[in-house]
């Protein structure tokens, strides 16, 4: 597959602000315990186009019910939705502005905002509030103008907590926190440049120096196609690095989805029947766990004839994979998965129940195939329905649809893709007008381009263009410059932290994530006061990582500095202890010496007095 020629790929990016919540004035800030629990039930309602919307009705169907958690000082009765909204907040509603204004967009005469249909209970009122900031921006990336379809003002999701029983519990921190939304134009061509257009997006917002940072701040949704196939979205990723892997592997998915069509076709294969027959008689004495799990809980085992279907659920050494979209689809009605007849054999179900179950469904075609569920029968038979639906849909080619991002950078049906029928205008905050001369004042004032950041931390703390732009990409440059500011000549061993020994520690497993920069800025006062050795650094910043305070680290590692006079003592024990190499050396005995010399102080001296006072010791020896 020719992938930079056939993908068509779109991102937005959800960025959330460094300020009070949008629509209170609620502090913004993730909480470890919640309290209360309001329960809910919601109900998809019509947008402005008088229908009610598919996505939507796909969550109500699953007749969830949910349960709020309140959180001290950063939720309150308008999260809730038992209070009306305030605001929007100012500073974040000046964000917004900004960052369309560094994106060359038109903004908007007047700022409305909507209210969009969510009724996975996510928002507490059955939807979301989003207003339109600005259109027809762009981005450079790589020489090529990206454009910018839409940068949108909206309030974050609540948090799920947990899932069971048909319920789900959220915690109201999140709810509300301001939201930038920047949508990209179907523009991006291959998986690599839809990461570097995230990238670029993303050191855009951070030049605002009014986005929020670390694991969830930030989202990208893939919006992603092939010629012959339709757009999908992938909701939700997180992991930049990861962003190649999405795109590639959906438009192989696509790809696979079009190769099922036109074998289908080619057969003559029409929609299958949805209509299922009960078969638990069949497989009363099987041996597979997971049907003697749910005949254990008085569950039936349900089947359905698929005529044509043979082969493409998964054949061509796993190539075709029809079946696994089925079973995804099948999951979203709350069974654990199906069966069907390209992979049995297996899993404990036997050939005598596969061979009854043909003559059972009368399958007397090549082609001929079946799927089975065991469930309690309600759930079975919703389940097998949803997963002829789909691959009915497998005649048609590629269904529009929304899916969850996996840790394998795959995909797995989340619901369908929802359309405009889910806005309509929120009554409860007034429109807002944006003057031309508030507008001139923030392109007086504009932030500082990644760009020309770099040029001034190579101009400014003598680091290469390399490294000046590594430090930015990767969102370091405001802490690099803090930590140059207040302690002197400490920008190399900064940039190397940071550039280098960040990455080694992920690659032994750390997580350096649970680092805060205060953490780092204590770390580099100690360093800066000869606390400890530059070269005990990255132990340090692991033991921190691990939860140790930082104050506490040197004395825990046994790496507290030692003064002048301790270090000579133990340099000297070492030299002395190879008195006979280092006679027959002379000076060039310090080079070999340095290993031991390092491993016995243990980053309790920095490098460059260890090298002096070594050279002093063996002077001293040899006369």
């Amino acid at each position: 597959m020719k992938d930079a020629q056939e993908i068509v790929c779109g991102i937005e990016i959800h960025q959330q602000l460094s300020t009070r919540k949008l629509f209170c004035s609620c502090e913004s800030r993730l909480c470890d315990e919640g309290e209360g629990a309001y329960f809910r039930k919601l109900r998809p309602t019509t947008g402005e186009s008088g229908e009610i919307d598919r996505a939507a009705l796909a969550q109500y169907n699953k007749g969830m019910g949910f349960r709020y958690q309140m959180a001290e000082d950063v939720s309150c009765l308008v999260d809730l939705d038992e209070e009306p909204p305030s605001g929007p907040d100012p500073e974040a509603l000046e964000t917004a502005l900004v960052f369309s204004e560094m994106l060359h967009a038109k903004i908007a005469d007047e700022i409305h905002f909507m209210r969009k249909v969510v009724v996975d209970g996510s928002n507490t009122g059955g939807y979301q509030r989003s207003a339109l900031i600005s259109t027809g921006g762009w981005v450079e990336v790589n020489g090529r103008r990206i454009s910018i379809l839409s940068v949108c003002l909206e309030e974050d999701a609540a948090r799920k907590i947990e899932e069971k029983d048909g319920e789900i519990t959220f915690r109201l921190d999140r709810l509300g926190i301001p939201l930038i939304e920047v949508a990209t134009g179907p523009d991006i061509r291959s998986p690599e440049e839809a990461m570097e257009t995230a990238l670029r997006i993303g050191t855009l917002l951070r030049a605002t120096k009014r986005v929020k940072r670390g694991i969830g701040t930030i989202r990208e949704d893939l919006n992603i196609s092939i010629p012959g196939g339709a757009r999908v979205e992938l909701k939700g990723a997180q992991e930049l690095r990861m962003l190649p892997d999405y795109v590639a592997n959906e438009a192989k998915r696509q790809k696979m989805l079009l190769t099922i069509k036109d074998i289908l076709i080619q057969r003559g294969t029409e929609p299958a029947d949805t209509g299922t027959e009960d078969v638990t008689d069949i497989f009363a004495g099987s041996e597979s766990k997971v049907i003697k799990g749910a005949l254990s809980s008085k569950g039936k085992v349900l089947a359905v004839r698929l005529p044509g279907f043979a082969g493409v659920m998964n054949g061509d050494g796993g190539n075709l994979r029809l079946g696994a979209e089925m079973a995804q689809r099948a999951r979203s009605h709350g069974v654990k998965g199906i069966f069907h007849s390209d992979e049995l054999p297996a899993y404990g179900i036997e050939q005598r129940c596969v061979d009854d179950l043909i003559g059972r469904l009368g399958m007397n075609g090549a082609n001929d195939a079946f799927a089975i569920c065991a469930a309690p029968e309600r759930k079975a038979r919703s389940a097998l329905t949803a997963a002829v639906e789909r691959a009915n849909e497998a005649l048609t080619g590629v269904p529009e649809e929304t899916r969850d991002p996996l840790p394998d950078g795959t995909s797995k049906y989340s619901r369908p893709l929802p359309g405009a029928s889910r806005m309509y205008p929120e009554t409860d905050v007034p429109p807002i007008g944006i003057t031309d001369s508030r507008l001139d004042h923030i392109r007086a004032d504009l932030p500082e381009l990644p760009e020309e950041t770099e040029e001034r931390l190579i101009r400014e703390h003598g680091v290469n263009r390399q490294q000046a732009r590594q430090l930015v990409r990767q969102d370091f440059s405001e802490l690099f410059e803090r930590i140059c500011s207040a302690y002197s000549d400490m920008s190399a061993a900064a940039a190397t932290t940071f550039l280098n020994t960040y990455s080694e520690l992920e690659r032994s497993g750390v997580d350096t994530s649970r680092i805060s920069e205060e953490d780092i800025m204590a770390a580099f006062s100690m360093l800066s006061e000869s606390k400890f050795a530059k070269e005990a650094l990255p132990e340090i910043l692991k033991e921190i990582a691990a939860g140790t305070p930082p104050e506490k680290a040197p004395a825990k590692l046994g790496l507290e500095s030692v003064d002048d006079s301790e270090a000579q003592r133990i340099i000297e024990s070492v030299v002395k202890e190879r008195e006979e190499f280092v006679r027959s050396k002379g000076k060039a005995a310090a080079g070999p010496l340095m290993g031991p010399v390092m491993e016995s102080l243990r980053g309790k001296v920095d490098g460059k007095k260890a090298s002096r006072l070594l050279s002093e010791a063996i002077e001293k020896l040899i006369g």
